[in-house]
């Protein structure tokens, strides 16, 4: 199948519509990529003009939904357990085992957690060090199908490819063929909906210990980050951490976080006041 046409004109007001709905950046050097994108979900839906597209995603009332349904189809799912480790461990070791050993119980969010293989890991990590019931994790993704699969506990074999010796077994089963994660793990994570350029759902002021948003930003324009990064911080108690990837950084941003380096891994901190 061809790509419909898709002029810059109307590159611009579709893509203008992706990323108001969902943060999600499109630029004329992506043109050929969303043409095609676009194409098959326009020609599914009966149009063969994107300009018509557009309008029917803008002003018919089942816009939104079927606006919804696009941006799933968009979003980059790339996730798998124990995926840049170092940070989650020293997350751990350094920050929430202490919490919990002084009696306070952190919460954690994983923001744009995919099919859930961030948490998951980083409940593993907690279960290892013997805290898991002493922290709360709550996980959020603007995708409700990768949320869906989240739930189910279910997961590809691809998501094994970093996987440490002494996890399968003890949080992790092979059941027909695809590994699945134990209950009891998944029962610790809170499981939500949430649009991260919508604040709306976000969990209370400051009431966050630790954040993790990693491999996210990437996607977004400066801007549009910079005001993620903003929301997401007023979420973090005085004190609090925020993580992103590895091929991320807030520095070009001004934020009022201070980034400190532990054992390799990289932390967004605020202030205590």
């Amino acid at each position: 199948m061809s790509a419909l046409p898709l002029s810059p004109q109307v590159l611009a007001i579709l893509s203008m519509l992706i990323e108001q709905r969902s943060g999600l950046h499109y630029g004329p050097e992506d043109r050929d990529l969303l043409a095609e994108k676009l194409s098959t979900r326009a020609l599914d839906a009966g149009f063969d003009s994107l300009l018509d597209y557009y309008y029917f995603l803008r002003y018919d009332p089942k816009g939104p939904e079927t606006l919804a349904s696009l941006v799933e189809a968009l979003l980059v799912h790339e996730t798998y357990f124990f995926r840049e480790p170092q940070a989650l461990e020293v997350l751990v070791d350094e920050l929430l085992v202490p919490e919990v050993r002084a009696g306070r119980k952190p919460r954690v969010w994983c923001a744009a957690c995919s099919t859930g293989e961030e948490p998951l890991t980083l409940a593993m990590l907690l279960d290892s060090r013997g805290v898991l019931g002493d922290v709360s994790i709550l996980a959020t993704d603007l995708s409700s199908k990768a949320l869906e699969r989240a739930k189910s506990g279910e997961h590809n074999l691809r998501c094994l490819r970093a996987l440490p010796p002494g996890v399968m077994g003890r949080w992790l089963d092979m059941v027909d063929g695809r590994p699945r994660v134990r209950p009891d793990l998944m029962a610790r994570v809170e499981w939500r909906q949430l649009n991260l350029v919508d604040t709306e759902g976000y969990p209370e002021p400051g009431g966050c210990d630790a954040i993790l948003c990693r491999n996210v930003l990437i996607y977004f324009q400066d801007d549009t980050a910079r005001r993620v990064v903003d929301s997401i911080t007023r979420t973090l108690r005085p004190g609090g951490h925020l993580v992103v990837g590895t091929s991320e950084s807030l520095m070009r941003f001004g934020t009022a976080l201070r980034c400190e380096e532990r054992r390799g891994a990289f932390f967004y901190s605020k202030a205590d006041s």
